[in-house]
């Protein structure tokens, strides 16, 4: 009887294959798309919307870095992962956003961890946008707080789940812009609420950072929220700096219990000096040439002016997220691929990384895009319209 269960094993994981046929019916199944350096691939798919990653400043500090702290940052923050590379990125991004402290993570998807698991424990409540990020969503489950999802983006629906809170404590979480339509939502009316019911305020600015406010100093201090007592924002490295990592920024009180409080910071290894590096002289590429965040924005509302005239379903354009409503999974998909197919690289929206369950393809705007590029990507993208 052993033999024969050795020679012939129960097939554990068969619901797997049930499970990837649903997904192909559906039209969501998803494959890794490996990109190379074709010049002829024009892409308004991906997320560097200030044009830094390739910024000569930029690589040339990617690379002095390597060359003088190595290829990682060998242990954790609190070990030894903590170069003077990251202090002086920490020290700058403060600054800039006028905040008391900032905390780098190796990724922005960590740092929400972070924030969200510091900040609520069993017994305080959370409420969240409906539309919030996947990271944020997370961090409730590790959290053990009480979680109520508030319409999206209504002030009002937020100040009735905290008024009728049992709760203690309370913290809102919201996006600044959020990342499948680009919206951006009205930070000052949710403070208000928050300060009348005795609520902290988190903010996702991961799309705002480096976009929002004359200088790209985000939505947050676009606001005038920069400074507040009661307010903590994270962002990503990944997007307007062009480099990789996420921050926390905020009051030092609360950075500080981030620091000692978040296992994703604890127990991670630290972000690479080199994309330490490369984030800080983004940074400061971006302090030199502040007009870099107006151009991104007027690319972004180039392209929902002319989608829109061509009958498209188009988001209004508040950031540098352009997102276009498809007919379903399926052939949201098909569209996508076909923009590849014609030089054109968009994104592709669907079920369940959209919670209102409507597909999209979505473009970034990006601030050295040309005309020319934003004449092919409009051209492309009606063309191949389902």
């Amino acid at each position: 009887m052993e033999a024969e269960r050795r020679s012939s094993p129960h097939d554990v994981f068969a619901w797997i294959d049930d499970s990837a046929r649903r997904r192909d019916r559906a039209g969501l199944t998803r494959r890794v798309q490996v990109r190379g350096t074709r010049a002829s691939v024009i892409d308004f798919g991906g997320n560097d919307y200030l044009g830094l990653t390739r910024h000569p400043d930029v690589v040339r500090a990617v690379a002095d870095a390597a060359l003088t702290w190595g290829a990682g940052s060998t242990g954790s923050r609190l070990a030894t992962g903590t170069t003077e590379v990251h202090a002086e990125l920490e020290r700058e991004l403060a600054e800039f956003c006028g905040a008391e402290a900032a905390l780098v993570f190796s990724s922005g998807y960590l740092a929400n961890l972070g924030a969200v698991t510091a900040l609520a424990r069993p017994g305080t409540l959370i409420a969240s946008d409906v539309f919030n990020h996947a990271s944020l969503i997370d961090g409730y489950r590790l959290s053990g707080a009480d979680v109520v999802n508030t319409e999206h983006a209504d002030s009002q629906a937020l100040a009735h789940v905290l008024a009728e809170r049992e709760q203690q404590r309370a913290v809102a979480v919201t996006e600044s812009v959020f990342s499948v339509d680009g919206d951006l939502v009205d930070l000052s009316a949710i403070l208000a609420v928050c300060r009348d019911h005795a609520a902290g305020l988190l903010v996702d600015d991961a799309h705002g950072f480096g976009v929002i406010g004359e200088r790209g100093e985000g939505a947050v201090a676009a606001a005038g929220l920069d400074g507040s007592p009661d307010v903590v924002t994270t962002i990503t490295l990944s997007k307007s700096l062009g480099a990789q990592g996420g921050a926390v920024i905020g009051p030092r009180r609360v950075i500080e219990h981030v620091m000692n409080m978040a296992r994703s910071f604890l127990f991670d290894t630290g972000l690479a000096p080199a994309s330490a590096a490369g984030a800080l002289a983004a940074l400061r590429v971006l302090r030199a040439e502040p007009d870099r965040p107006a151009r991104a924005r007027a690319v972004a509302v180039a392209i929902a002016e002319r989608l829109a005239a061509a009958g498209l379903a188009v988001t209004e354009a508040q950031a540098a997220v352009v997102s276009v409503r498809g007919p379903s999974a399926a052939q949201t998909a098909e569209w996508a691929e076909s923009c590849l197919a014609d030089g054109v690289k968009v994104a592709c929206f669907r079920p369940p990384s959209v919670p209102d369950r409507f597909s999209r393809i979505r473009l970034t705007a990006r601030a050295e895009l040309t005309g020319a590029e934003i004449d092919r990507a409009v051209e492309v993208v009606v063309k191949n319209s389902p």
